[in-house]
């Protein structure tokens, strides 16, 4: 689940998930077909409405697959939370990620969970040596650690409207059917 630039919700499947067209499109989202996969697009509203109809697409999904990433700014709606800046952003960027701390327990949090300050002091970026998988798991913790201390969180996607998503990263080939296994050579017993 991510956000664009301009305030639409995304929602993109790696897999097909049981009930997910009846779901997302119940809770408001339009299907779409973008780049050969399903895209679901819920417009820019409210900021309470987008976060009640996300949040119930989230937990519908959430019953079928805990593999969910949801970066999605537009959602993040709260009655006890100011709408100014929010205390840490993230911007995701030619394969980069590069965050901005505003106070200092903001950048506390950073550093307990690896990033590497800059000499500006407020700016930070992940620690070296991290793939993909490692840096959406370094922004994920992040972010959900900064929500259970009542810091605000924003992901910036560097996706400026729903046609600049990009196609998936992976080859489309068969379904994965799991871990893949090669049997050994069975030994020969006499």
């Amino acid at each position: 689940m991510g956000s664009t630039d301009d305030g639409h919700t995304f929602v993109i499947l790696n897999r097909r998930i049981r009930d997910a067209d009846r779901l997302l499109t119940e809770a408001g989202f339009l299907l779409r077909e973008h780049l050969g996969r399903r895209l679901y697009l819920l417009p820019p509203g409210t900021a309470q409405d987008v976060h009640e109809r996300a949040g119930v697409a989230k937990y519908g999904l959430l019953a079928h697959t805990h593999d969910l990433v949801d970066f999605c700014w537009t959602t993040r709606w709260s009655p006890d939370q100011p709408t100014g800046e929010p205390d840490l952003q993230f911007k995701f960027g030619d394969g980069a990620v590069a965050v901005t701390a505003s106070t200092t327990t903001a950048r506390l949090l950073l550093e307990q969970h690896g990033f590497v300050p800059a000499a500006d002091g407020v700016s930070y970026r992940p620690r070296d040596g991290l793939d993909e998988r490692g840096l959406l798991g370094a922004v994920t913790a992040a972010e959900t650690h900064a929500y259970t201390h009542g810091l605000s969180a924003r992901v910036r996607l560097g996706i400026p409207t729903p046609a600049d998503i990009p196609a998936s990263a992976r080859r489309r080939s068969a379904p994965a059917t799991g871990l893949q296994i090669t049997p050994s050579p069975r030994r020969r017993t006499r």
